[in-house]
């Protein structure tokens, strides 16, 4: 059975670090909703903001590989409780296991240098600045899920606990 490894948190916590690199370690395919974002904002059609325009298409080409057999690592900020509800369904869909990543920076100094000191890899991708994000609406978990702090651990940490994770779910019973 597929995984679908879905990362949430903060700009600047990491996210899309960690994502490349279990991708690297694992078979799965990493998709980025910064990459899907940008695409609609640059078409024809101009989509700015995308609302949940990009998380629906990111969803949709999620679902697309889950059905052929491919782990996926969502690569998302997943600030409230209707967009990680789109992950759950999006799994079930693809007939695929869930795995919940929420990825923390607990050192704020360190959170905040991340951030004012990042520089977009995608052509058009404006990041947010500190204030941006320390002001965004994060909503409290009411699930469960993996917690990764990218302050206390390396990123080859923590892609290791959650490629830990995912052989757990692959083993368990169905």
């Amino acid at each position: 059975m597929s995984i679908l490894v879905s990362l949430s948190g903060l700009p600047g916590v990491g996210k899309t670090t960690l994502a490349k690199k279990l991708a690297a370690l694992t078979p799965a395919i990493h998709l980025r909703v910064d990459s899907v974002e940008t695409a609609l904002k640059r078409s024809i059609l101009s989509i700015h903001p995308a609302e949940d325009a990009g998380y629906l298409a990111l969803a949709a080409i999620a679902k697309d590989n889950l059905l052929l057999g491919f782990d996926v690592i969502a690569d998302t900020v997943n600030p409230i409780e209707i967009s990680r509800q789109l992950w759950t369904k999006t799994a079930s869909d693809g007939a695929a296991h869930l795995l919940n990543v929420e990825v923390i920076c607990l050192d704020k100094a360190l959170h905040r240098k991340r951030v004012e000191t990042r520089i977009s890899d995608i052509k058009g991708l404006v990041v947010p600045n500190w204030h941006e994000v320390s002001k965004r609406t994060f909503e409290p978990w009411q699930c469960d899920r993996l917690i990764v702090d990218t302050a206390l651990n390396s990123v080859d940490e923590c892609a290791i606990m959650i490629a830990k994770e995912m052989d757990r779910l692959r083993d368990a019973p169905q």
